[in-house]
This record gives structure tokens, sequence and C-alpha cells, in this order.
């Protein structure tokens, strides 16, 4: 039996964009049952980012307060491909594609969930059994007008780029898994907030208690700007080596370390608050972040890697390995931040923006030990590294 409380709630709250309804939430809490939490994910490649954990650790949390997790894995419906934030349709995945995808999948979500608590499902287990009739049945539900309310479908219509049947059939098919598995709740990133309110229409049209809808934001890369991604080369991945992810968790700024505790951390919100009033305090906000860097090894490789990585920084960043004579320069932004190249020619450590770029390419930077791989990287105001081209020359450098 699952007791509900105050504290509860707000520990499920925290970090979410949408609750649809917190009414309906509290009733079903007070039911005093373990309610069935449900997170579709379809495996459309083989690994997880940070940015992919920000909706299971939600999953983690309802786990912990004894709810019945459901992970579902869209082996179906990501044949189809999700139409969610695309300006073009989605190329559909092989069978085998998704099938080895799947397996890593449920790999790495069990470094967050507990896999003995965990229900794991396949949605062509029910999908693939529907026949044409049910399907047409199922297209009926629901109008094209509505189809077109979704952000997505309805820029791409006014832009006149195709939009394929099979694309409106996906929010059905999502929301039909809600039907099969009768969640009380799904969760999903905030861009899957229409797929999700029509699973729950779809619950209300089947006779069905409608779920709850609850979102998680798009995590914020590296940069602080644009999500986490791997096509902007501003992701943390959790199979990165310990050394690799420590560095650059310690390169994101102060600001952004306290979106990644309330998103990413397994610490209480009373925690944190703490650790935040430690920083007014005095506390240097780099030693919350080494807190922060050491929890994230641990969960995804173990504590002893996460002592290692740490003490690897210190030898690299405290301990004399750069030069003593290490300069430290101010370089103003331009329109609040400065693209890598141009920040390296002023630097003096190229001779030219092209040179940076050709060094880039090559793996001769590194950004506070880390080597960095994106030419277009762009680093804004207010943040102070350690940038290195090659062995010998290296530089401290503040965007003002």
């Amino acid at each position: 039996m699952t007791h509900y409380s105050k504290e509860m709630l707000e520990e499920l709250k925290r970090g979410t964009m949408d609750l649809l309804v917190e009414e309906e939430l509290i009733k079903k809490l007070q039911e005093g049952r373990p309610l069935r939490i449900k997170l579709g994910l379809d495996p459309t490649a083989p690994d997880i980012h940070f940015g992919h954990t920000v909706v299971i650790n939600k999953m983690r949390q309802f786990q912990k307060f004894g709810h019945e997790i459901i992970f579902l894995i869209g082996d179906f419906t990501g044949m189809i491909g999700d139409p969610t934030g695309r300006n073009v349709t989605r190329k559909p995945l092989t069978k085998e594609e998704i099938s080895e995808n799947a397996k890593t999948y449920q790999e790495q979500a069990f470094k967050i969930l507990d896999p003995k608590l965990t229900k794991v499902v396949f949605n062509s287990e029910w999908l693939g059994k529907l026949s044409s009739v049910d399907m047409i049945k199922l297209a009926s539900s629901y109008t094209v007008a509505r189809m077109l309310e979704r952000d997505d479908f309805n820029k791409r219509y006014k832009e006149n780029q195709p939009i394929a049947v099979h694309e409106f059939l996906y929010p059905l098919l999502q929301g039909y898994d809600s039907v099969a598995i009768k969640s009380d709740v799904e969760l999903g990133g905030s861009d899957q907030k229409f797929n999700l309110i029509v699973g729950r229409e779809l619950q209300r049209h089947f006779g069905q208690t409608p779920q709850i809808v609850m979102t998680m934001p798009l995590l914020e890369g590296l940069d602080g700007v644009r999500k986490m991604s791997k096509s902007y080369g501003n992701y943390i991945g959790i199979t990165d080596s310990p050394q690799n992810m420590f560095g650059k968790i310690m390169s994101i700024s102060d600001e952004l370390m306290w979106r990644y505790f309330e998103l990413l951390s397994m610490r209480s919100l009373k925690e944190i608050e703490q650790l935040k009033k430690e920083v007014l305090d005095g506390k240097n906000p780099r030693d919350i972040k080494i807190e922060l860097a050491k929890e994230m090894i641990t969960r995804y490789h173990n504590a002893d890697a996460a002592e290692n990585a740490h003490q690897d920084f210190l030898q690299r960043f405290q301990k004399g390995q750069l030069p003593e004579n290490l300069t430290e320069k101010t370089l103003a932004a331009v329109d609040g931040k400065l693209a890598i190249g141009y920040l390296l020619k002023q630097a003096g450590l190229v001779n030219t923006t092209s040179d940076a770029i050709r060094m880039i390419n090559q793996g001769a930077v590194k950004i506070d030990g880390e080597k960095i791989e994106n030419a277009k990287l762009e680093i804004k105001k207010g943040e102070t590294h350690i940038y290195q081209v090659g062995k010998r020359r290296v530089e401290k450098v503040t965007i003002v």
C-alpha cells in the first residue's frame, strides 16, 4: 500500500511542466493503491543521454513511493516513426534496428529504475493484433481538425510540407497503448503533451478513467541554451567515461547546475535547498558541482570510478599539471557569446579562425581538459574556462 502525503506530492511535482489534472492525481494517490505509471519510448537510437533520463528519473520517484512502473518499448510505433517536433516525415526503422536499440535502452534505463520492480512491455503485443477494421474504428475516434491543432502538424500543413496519413495514426496508437495497459499516469517530455492528451481522451472513449498527464521539460545541454542533443554536441551520454562525465559536468554554468540538480539528482528538494543556502553563505559552487558530478558517475558507473574521476580532475587542474605561468585573459562577448573559433584566435591560441576549426576537427582543442568536437560551439558571457590547443598553448579566458 502507498500512503499519500503532501511531501510525496511535492516530490512528484518537482521539475514538471504540465500536470493534467493535479486534483485527479491527488484523488488517485489517496486511493492508497499502487498506480500504473506508464512511460513509452520508441527505441530510435541506441544510446541514452542525460536529457532522456529526466523522465526516467521521474519514474524512479514514483517507484520509490511504491507505484507500478510500466516501461513501454514502442517496437510497433517505432516502425511508424514519431512525427513529434519534425518538419519532415521521419524515416521508419527496421524491426532489426528497433530490436537492437530496445536491448540497449533496457540496459541503460535499469541504471536508474529497479529492474525487479519494473514491468517492461512491447506495444507490438497488442497493436500487432489490431485488424484493419480495428484500425479504422480507432481512426474514426479523432478528427483531422483535432490532429491539425498539434503545432508541428499545423506548421507543416501551413508550409505545404507533406504529412503522410500514417503520421496521424501515431498519436492514436500511442494513446491506445494507455487503453491497453490501463495506465493511471503517463509521463513524457514536454513535446509529447499532445500525444499524452490523446491517450487520456481515448481512455475516456473506451470507458476507462482518464490517465493523468505529466510532462517534463527538455533538459538544456552543456551550453545552457539549446536542448541536450547529440547533433548539437552539447550532451552527456550515460555511457560516457567517468573522466568525460566529470569534465563535462564541471564545465556547466553555476546557474545550469541547479537545473541539473532539480531534474537529474536523486537528492530531495530539502537537500538541494540546503546546498543553495551553503552557496549563499559563501561555499564555492564548484564544490557543489563536484558533488553532482560524483552522484551522476556513481549512478552510471560506481563510487570508485567517481572518486577516481574527481582525483584525476584535481591533479589536472589544481596540482600544477598546467603551466605555472598560466595567464588569464578577458574577452568581450558579441551578442552575449563568442564562437569558439573566434575566441581561440582572440586569445592568441591560433593564428586564424580557420586554424581553430582545423585544430578542433583534429581533436587538438580542449576546454577544461575535455576534448571538444563541435567547431560551431558558442561560449556564453560570464563563463570562465581553460582553453588548450595542442600540448603547449594554454590560456584561461573569461567572457565579459
